[in-house]
């Protein structure tokens, strides 16, 4: 009952999160500012000020009292709704820097609400209820703003409004997360103790598993940011193929969701924790190869636009979701480091979001005259190849360091 609380008030806290952040890439925005399509500036504002966010929670997410976490994610909320309000009053230049704001707190949501779940010993189960809001909410909650377009919202209003119909569920999901009691002694012993992270446990943690550490980082920038590109421009990309209607995106992203939450809660049934890192590693790398297959698959004829997103999106979730939740989580009980999993996800969320920024200058400036289903198309080539190296040398190096040394093994 307990778990069931959990995943219902963190599924349902970060769901509505994306009322915020996301509704806004159903519209179109046609037109220039600053040099750059309007819809590539708007997004690429909410991705700088998401990507800075990510870089402050190192910090301050890291060492955040557990007490504290319902007012800052209320706080933050609130503040996200304000700079949509903005985006809503301001021209095309003002609206560019309305979402700034936007994305500057919601960054921080992920890492407040996870902290509610980590160190527990059912926190696959609830790290994996949890991903999945993040996974249908996009396809849901752009759903719901191409709904208020068809019944007369503007394309500048759309995202206050989304966000406005979503913010009492918020409230109550928060205030059911503040109700949740510590892990209990059985969680740490399982799990190990989840405690804040200083400046000197986060630089000593990370030099101290750095060769896998910066592998799984630098494949999850090319991850972030075609998950990211994804969720931002699928309105253009299901357009090209030719399926666009207000239901695509809850259809797709529904099946994905499914498929992904059954692979990573079946993580729960490992108990020891070096074998589930290891099959965490492999999970992901089976998620990098239905990317390039599925795309193959596609690009000779063979699946439909619709299969192909839905196919794409099972393996770029399986390779993309563990580390926001259960990848690190199972990291830190393997090598028994007193720590939290936070801090990581943290790490390599500040870094993918840089990742983000590059892909959509380079889009526009370096590929403007390719299709937004070309370019798709090319870079999940990249992604799948980038990410099943990283999650081999990722997957050899922890496999060495977590291996138990003779003695105790006899």
């Amino acid at each position: 009952m307990l778990a069931l609380w959990a995943v219902a008030a963190a599924f349902t806290a970060y769901f509505c999160m994306y009322s915020f952040r996301k509704p806004f890439s159903a519209a179109s925005f046609d037109g220039e500012v600053f040099g750059l399509q309007l819809k590539i500036a708007l997004a690429l504002s909410q991705v700088l000020g998401y990507a800075l966010s990510k870089f402050v929670g190192i910090r301050v997410i890291s060492e955040a009292p557990p007490e504290r976490r319902p007012y800052y994610l209320i706080g933050l909320v609130a503040f996200a709704e304000l700079a949509l309000v903005a985006f809503g009053l301001l021209p095309p230049a003002g609206k560019v820097v309305a979402i700034f704001f936007n994305g500057l707190p919601l960054g921080a949501v992920w890492g407040l609400v996870f902290g509610f779940l980590e160190g527990r010993k059912t926190t696959e189960l609830l790290g994996a209820g949890l991903s999945t809001s993040y996974i249908v909410a996009g396809g849901i909650t752009k759903s719901v703003g191409r709904w208020l377009m068809d019944q007369g919202v503007s394309e500048s209003w759309m995202p206050a409004a989304t966000g406005a119909l979503f913010a009492p569920l918020f409230l109550a999901a928060v205030i059911a997360l503040a109700k949740l009691p510590p892990p209990t002694e059985d969680d740490v012993a399982l799990r190990v103790e989840r405690e804040p992270m200083d400046a000197a446990q986060r630089r000593g943690f990370f030099f101290r598993f750095a060769p896998g550490l910066i592998a799984l980082t630098v494949l999850y920038v090319f991850l972030t940011a075609y998950r990211d590109f994804r969720g931002t421009f699928d309105t253009e990309i299901y357009e090209a193929l030719g399926v666009l209607d207000a239901s695509v995106f809850a259809k797709t992203e529904s099946w994905v969701a499914a498929f992904v939450l059954a692979l990573l809660a079946a993580m729960f049934l490992i108990r020891d924790n070096r074998k589930a890192l290891l099959g965490i590693h492999a999970l992901m790398a089976v998620g990098a190869v239905l990317i390039a297959a599925s795309t193959l698959a596609m690009s000779l004829g063979w699946i439909g636009g619709v299969t192909w997103m839905i196919l794409n999106g099972i393996g770029m979730y399986l390779a993309y979701v563990p580390y926001g939740c259960v990848l690190f989580d199972r990291l830190i009980a393997a090598t028994g480091v007193v720590a939290t999993s936070v801090f990581m996800i943290y790490v390599t969320d500040a870094f993918g979001y840089v990742g983000v920024i590059g892909v959509m200058l380079f889009k526009n400036f370096g590929q403007a005259e390719l299709s937004w289903l070309d370019f798709f198309v090319g870079f999940s080539w990249v992604t799948a190849g980038v990410a099943l190296l990283g999650f081999v040398v990722s997957g050899l190096y922890f496999a060495g360091v977590t291996r138990a040394p003779p003695t105790a093994r006899r």
